[in-house]
């Protein structure tokens, strides 16, 4: 996937934000949580995202896939390369990822988003 179509992608899911933080990396959100981030600079990773344990565990045993910097301890991992997850199977992940952060969402929060 390419950085527009994977964030197309994440923004077609409802209620689903982007937002530039720290720096020059692309954070997609919901309720005001992030569930993945997208790096616009080269870098050693190129995007990171949030999964449940046990998948934490099975992902960062496949090569091109490690802990995500300074989110691993969260249960995030980041992709080294763009061909480390066939398209399909990063598109299921990041909806994961999504429904994982929405899912823990305050009630009220949940709520008002429908």
């Amino acid at each position: 996937m390419t950085i527009d179509s994977t964030l197309d992608f994440c923004l077609s899911f409802p209620h689903a934000a982007e937002s530039i933080q720290w720096g020059n990396d692309l954070v997609m959100k919901v309720g005001g949580k992030m569930f993945a981030v997208v790096v616009l600079e080269p870098a050693k990773i190129w995007i990171s995202f949030k999964c449940t344990p046990e998948e934490f565990a099975e992902l960062t045993e496949r090569p091109g896939i490690i802990p995500a910097p300074y989110a691993a301890r969260y249960h995030w991992v980041a992709l080294e390369t763009k061909d480390a997850l066939a398209t399909s199977e990063l598109k299921e992940r990041l909806r994961r990822s999504y429904d994982l952060v929405f899912e823990k969402l305050p009630r009220k929060i949940r709520s008002k988003l429908g």
